[in-house]
């Protein structure tokens, strides 16, 4: 700790440099979770998952904390390959010195950028290039996360949203089906929701929905 605070007493601008980049690097730790958010799959994959608790009418089930696990491993799963072209690329040669912070910043920004730009619409991506004023990128290099970042995000919900439609509609269904032969037998007093829970998690079980679900997700992002 002291070694930390005397870089700050020093007068050499080299030592004052290693400081700040000491500084930008924890500024980059702290910011770790905004990361993992919105630059990976974690944003649509979470999405989905809740959409589908929400369809099923299951209340709290599953919990929030199983949701978010099973959504946080298969992020993992996904940018495994991003993650280790990072670890190649920029973590390593860091730690070993080869490379500086800013080269490092560089090599690291670059696979994320692929993955980014690959499921982000041009359009989204446009909207925010347009908005800040800067040049039409030529290359993948050119793009600014500052507006590379937010297209993902909103192409993200998007793209989570549509899924999302899709899995409510056999359900939905179901709540119809339900609600129509209560009404017809005089039933309407009769929440129809408490009657079609049980089809609807028999349906979802008999059709293996969390392999479907999670399957569906996988191949979004291949």
């Amino acid at each position: 700790m002291s070694d930390f605070v005397n870089l700050f007493s020093e007068n050499d601008p080299e030592s004052i440099s290693t400081a700040v980049q000491l500084l930008i690097l924890l500024t980059v730790l702290t910011l770790a979770p905004s990361i993992l958010i919105l630059m990976t799959s974690f944003t649509r994959i979470v999405i989905v998952l809740s959409f589908v608790r929400t369809s099923l009418a299951t209340q709290q089930m599953p919990p929030n904390q199983v949701l978010i696990g099973l959504a946080l491993f298969l992020t993992f799963f996904i940018m495994a390959p991003t993650f280790n072209e990072v670890n190649e690329e920029a973590l390593q040669p860091l730690f070993e010195e080869e490379i500086t912070i800013d080269e490092a910043y560089d090599e690291a920004s670059m696979p994320f950028k692929e993955f980014m730009s690959k499921h982000t619409r041009q359009k989204d991506l446009n909207l925010f290039l347009e908005y800040s004023g800067a040049e039409r990128p030529e290359t993948l290099e050119d793009i600014p996360l500052s507006s590379l970042i937010p297209a993902f995000a909103i192409s993200e919900l998007k793209t989570a949203f549509q899924m999302g439609f899709m899995i409510f509609i056999p359900f939905l269904v179901i709540d119809m089906a339900v609600a129509s032969v209560l009404m017809s037998m005089g039933m309407m007093m009769l929440p129809p929701v408490m009657i079609s829970l049980p089809f609807k998690i028999l349906l979802f079980v008999i059709v293996d929905g969390w392999y479907l679900i999670t399957h569906s997700v996988l191949e979004s992002f291949s």
